[in-house]
């Protein structure tokens, strides 16, 4: 028989020390290296994904190292499915061509996937560990809010755009079509459903979809396509979501100003709605063709009196309509000379064939002078972009190129 061995008060007091540390330790998760083998067979299993675009040599990237992977961390313990959430990372040295694909611009930048599609909307929110958390777990909440009585539309905020799924069953594929949807364009409409009983009213003609518009006045309008058909739903709900003329805010200037489009704002009081609705018609008349080389925009006076400023007008002078090259601020005439047909349109023609740009420092175009009339250079500098202030910080990201400005 073996003689027993006694432990000292310190030796076990150690020991019982390990075997506590040892039980009680978290769990720790790996973060996902991403590479051109696995990327899209990872993201597409996944239901949620936060990926960080990253390079090894940007102090902001290594900053944020710890902070991703405690965040993991806190995230795995919530949800343990290894396809519930999935973070990962990807060496943008290493990957060029990844992040070359999916336009990365600065490190780090934190984007979204659902499903393998990633969203438009990045993260851009505080680098902390609950800031992190809070985001995911935001996002993994249920999109769709369900009506219990179809009294409660009447309550519904009108200021937003809603969405409204009426279904025979929750368990259906039209239902989780209007889901997936949900989940994409969240942040963009207030999505809601009801079920069985309570939403037979609204379906004489079987499940269907309502938009109700911001507002009173407008109409509700109905989709009339295949509800089990991911594209055609996503896109009318998009089309719907989206409007052509966005408000600009502190809280997306960054976003709106990363897609590199200049901007065409109106600029109005919050409740102008009527000068909103001319610019609002007259761009869709005007300019529709124009949607992917300019961002058409609306801003509130008095929140943006310094770009204002910078134009040398003020509230007061509301409705002004300007164009923010993020090189130079140029200003419209008379709001009132938008309903002159193709007024606006060619502000904008001007902007891209650089006679705006011209004539700030030169004075007009020799086409534009009386004959005989003598031509002069006026020496000037237009008001410099004010929009251009609200792009991505170099206090914040390590900014990979100059924008390309007018």
């Amino acid at each position: 028989m073996n003689p027993a061995v006694f432990l000292s008060f310190p030796e076990l007091r150690c020991s019982l020390l390990l075997l506590v540390t040892w039980v009680f330790t978290p769990v720790t998760t790996e973060i996902t290296s991403l590479d051109t083998e696995n990327i899209d067979d990872i993201l597409n299993n996944a239901d949620v994904a936060l990926v960080n675009f990253y390079a090894d040599w940007c102090r902001f990237s290594q900053m944020l190292h710890p902070i991703f992977e405690e965040a993991s961390n806190v995230i795995k313990e919530e949800y343990p499915n290894e396809n519930q959430v999935v973070f990962a990372r990807v060496d943008c040295d290493q990957h060029s061509d990844i992040a070359q694909r999916y336009r990365i611009s600065k490190y780090p930048t934190l984007k979204l996937f659902r499903n393998g599609m990633m969203m438009k909307r990045e993260y851009r929110g505080q680098r902390s560990v609950k800031a992190l958390a809070d985001y995911i777990r935001q996002q993994k909440s249920d999109p769709v809010q369900e009506l219990h009585d179809l009294a409660e539309i009447t309550t519904l905020d009108r200021s937003k755009r809603n969405i409204i799924g009426y279904f025979e069953q929750k368990d259906s594929e039209n239902y989780r079509v209007f889901e997936r949807v949900a989940n994409i364009l969240h942040d963009d409409c207030a999505f809601l459903s009801a079920f069985g009983a309570v939403s037979k009213p609204e379906r004489y003609s079987g499940d269907n979809i309502i938009y109700k518009p911001p507002g009173h006045s407008a109409p509700d309008m109905v989709y009339l396509g295949s509800m089990t058909n991911f594209d055609g739903t996503y896109n009318w709900i998009q089309d719907k979501c989206v409007p052509l003329v966005r408000e600009i805010t502190f809280e997306n200037g960054e976003e709106l100003t990363e897609e590199g489009l200049p901007f065409l704002i109106l600029f109005h009081m919050k409740e102008d709605t009527e000068s909103l609705e001319i610019f609002q018609n007259e761009v869709a008349r005007q300019l529709i063709s124009e949607k992917g080389t300019i961002n058409f925009l609306h801003a509130d006076c008095d929140k943006f009196r310094h770009p204002l400023l910078h134009i040398q007008k003020t509230p007061a002078d509301c409705p002004v309509i300007a164009i923010d090259s993020f090189r130079h601020m140029y200003v419209f005439g008379d709001f009132r000379d938008v309903l002159i047909p193709g007024k606006l349109k060619q502000f904008v023609f001007d902007l891209h064939s650089g006679k705006l740009h011209r004539e700030f420092h030169h004075g007009p175009d020799p086409t534009d002078i009386a004959p005989g009339q003598q031509v002069q250079d006026v020496a000037s500098s237009p008001p410099e972009s004010s929009f251009q202030k609200l792009a991505p910080s170099e206090y914040r990201y390590t900014l990979l190129r100059d924008r390309d400005e007018l």
